[in-house]
């Protein structure tokens, strides 16, 4: 007589177990979930599971608990994109004008959104997650994630106005189209990439980054920014995508964004 056919839901490569898969999604705690394959009360594409271990896959597998779908968590995602010039930080505009999630050819491109912004006319390092709570983290003050910008500004940069944008600058703060008051505004670290007669190319990294910051920190020291491009957001360097292309982070490159924000891993 023929072998009978495997049973899939033996097969650990499919994804995690059951039971595991069930607590994830908020059903009960795992010890609970257990008991509740054991009673017959949990079907995987309609067919009642009542031996443990059984693996599924949460994304794929039709999970029902007494009757009522269960429906997985949403899997964290983070993309690094190398934002053009001319391209919206934002999920829509109204206008229709080209944003940068128009850019992201990902399955749950349109449940993500930009960390923080970079500026209509600024490229560069853009992160894009559905992870709300660590996003908040690396765009917070408080948190002090650094960001790195390169610019090349008109004139000639010398040391004394480079050591003025460290010690720092009061710039006007906004809100509502209205002047509120004024705060430093400083750079951590500025350095000199390349000098001439008429233009210099700096690299400056900010632990804050406030609207247009660096754009009004060089124009306020009498050198207006001509190009702007930030290349690093805490851990991570923009490096080996061309403009307009993105990739998703490796679980490394998250993890080390949660040891800048002071967050460990769940």
């Amino acid at each position: 007589m023929p072998d009978p056919p495997a049973d899939p839901l033996r097969d650990a490569s499919r994804g995690v177990r059951l039971h595991k898969a069930l607590a994830e999604a908020g059903v009960a705690s795992r010890r609970a979930c257990e008991a509740l394959v054991e009673a017959g009360a949990v079907t995987v594409n309609g067919r009642v599971v009542r031996t443990l271990p059984a693996w599924v896959d949460p994304e794929r597998d039709e999970i029902v608990v007494e009757g009522r779908r269960v429906r997985p968590p949403d899997r964290k995602v983070w993309v690094l994109l190398n934002k053009p010039r001319r391209r919206l930080t934002t999920c829509d505009d109204p206008g229709g004008r080209p944003t940068v999630v128009d850019l992201v050819d990902h399955p749950l491109a349109r449940r993500l959104y930009p960390v923080g912004r970079l500026d209509y006319d600024t490229s560069g390092l853009l992160l894009l997650t559905n992870d709300g709570d660590l996003a908040n983290r690396l765009t917070h003050p408080r948190f002090g994630v650094e960001k790195t910008y390169r610019a090349k500004v008109r004139g000639r940069v010398d040391d004394q106005t480079l050591a003025r944008l460290v010690t720092g600058e009061h710039l006007a703060l906004r809100r509502d189209g209205r002047t509120v008051g004024a705060a430093r505004a400083a750079a951590v670290h500025a350095r000199v990439v390349r000098r001439d007669r008429e233009k210099t190319t700096i690299e400056l990294t900010l632990a804050e980054g406030r609207n247009r910051e660096v754009r009004r920190l060089l124009a306020r020291l009498g050198h207006p920014v001509v190009r702007l491009e930030r290349v690093r957001v805490g851990p991570i360097r923009l490096k080996g995508l061309r403009r307009g292309e993105w990739r998703e982070l490796t679980a490394g490159e998250v993890a080390a964004l949660r040891r800048a924000a002071g967050r460990s891993a769940p």
